[in-house]
């Protein structure tokens, strides 16, 4: 059993996520201890919990401490078997995240998978679900991942109630070597629920002006709709590399336009091939399949990533740090 440290470099959820991940494609059975140790709530958070529980039943697997609070895991996977799996995270937990988790074990099951998925879609310490569509599964799909994902509905912080749907199809995984594009034309979307609709619009005009300046064209579509939770927010993307922010009270609409503007321009103005968040959640794939990128330095996620892969499998993971951060496998 691969004894793996929770605390270990970043120490926080995604640690658990990529172990256990890594321990449902290569059969290993894996023991995390100290989970979020150092952080204020140690221990599972409940959407952590309901990743583990979930990858369990794609994994045909035994999980012993698989609840909130818990801090050590044991995790036996057997056989990862395809086919449809309604998760539902019971609050505003990030569906992106525990989409993240069980991925890596859908590629590699025996047949065709439908996730569906319940929670946040739009939630603070996560992706977005447009920046999961647009940027990080377009990048995985250079390694061979078959997965398309939908948005049926949005969930924002606290009520939660998004659905989101990943269909996945298994396949062998290719080497990939990702490249920095030249294209300066970026897409965006702007959207709410329960609140006007000049909010989505100020948002996105905000967020255009900004881009305009920078020397970008930007076509950002706006969507308002009536959900059973409240909120905002806008994601802008260009090839491998995207910027978003989230509404919140007290926080103006033209100044949440603007954070993702600064964001993905702040990006775009790298050298790299990936933007920095994108550049740990290519790791276990660039561990599984080989190849290359860069990204624009080299983050404790990324560093914890990396240390995690390697418990599980063979891959030489290099990290050359120099105007950009390249990293090879």
């Amino acid at each position: 059993m691969i004894e793996i440290d929770g605390s270990f470099g970043e120490g926080g959820g995604q640690i658990v996520r990529t172990a256990a991940a890594l321990s449902a494609v290569t059969g290993y059975p894996v023991r995390i201890k100290r989970i979020r140790e150092n952080r204020p709530k140690p221990g599972l958070s409940p959407q952590h919990a309901t990743a583990i529980k979930a990858l369990a039943r794609v994994a045909d697997g035994e999980v012993e401490g698989a609840e909130p609070g818990s801090s050590e895991l044991r995790f036996r996977p057997k056989d990862l078997v395809g086919g449809d799996y309604d998760v539902d995270i019971g609050t505003a937990g990030s569906v992106t995240l525990l989409i993240q988790c069980l991925l890596p074990a859908l590629v590699f099951a025996d047949s065709p998978s439908t996730l569906t998925v319940r929670g946040g879609t739009d939630v603070k310490w996560s992706p977005t679900i447009d920046y999961l569509s647009q940027v990080a599964l377009p990048a995985f799909a250079e390694f061979g991942v078959m997965a398309r994902l939908s948005c049926r509905q949005r969930g924002y912080h606290p009520r939660g109630g998004g659905v989101a749907v990943l269909e996945t199809v298994p396949g062998k995984l290719v080497r990939a070597d990702l490249s920095p594009s030249e294209s300066r034309s970026i897409e965006g979307i702007s959207h709410s629920s329960n609140l006007p609709e000049h909010v989505v619009r100020r948002q996105s005009e905000a967020a255009a002006e900004a881009l305009k300046r920078g020397g970008y064209d930007a076509e950002i579509g706006c969507v308002t709709q009536e959900l059973p939770s409240t909120g905002s927010g806008i994601t802008l993307w260009s090839g491998w590399k995207g910027g978003s922010a989230l509404g919140e009270r007290g926080l103006p609409a033209e100044r949440v336009g603007a954070l993702a503007a600064e964001e993905i321009k702040r990006e775009l103005g790298s050298k790299a091939a990936v933007d920095l968040h994108l550049s740990d959640q290519l790791v276990p794939y660039l561990a599984l399949a080989g190849g290359s990128y860069t990204a624009p330095i080299v983050s404790s996620h990324a560093s914890t990533n990396i240390w995690t892969a390697k418990q599980f499998l063979e891959a030489d993971i290099s990290v050359e740090v120099g105007a950009v951060a390249t990293f090879r496998a």
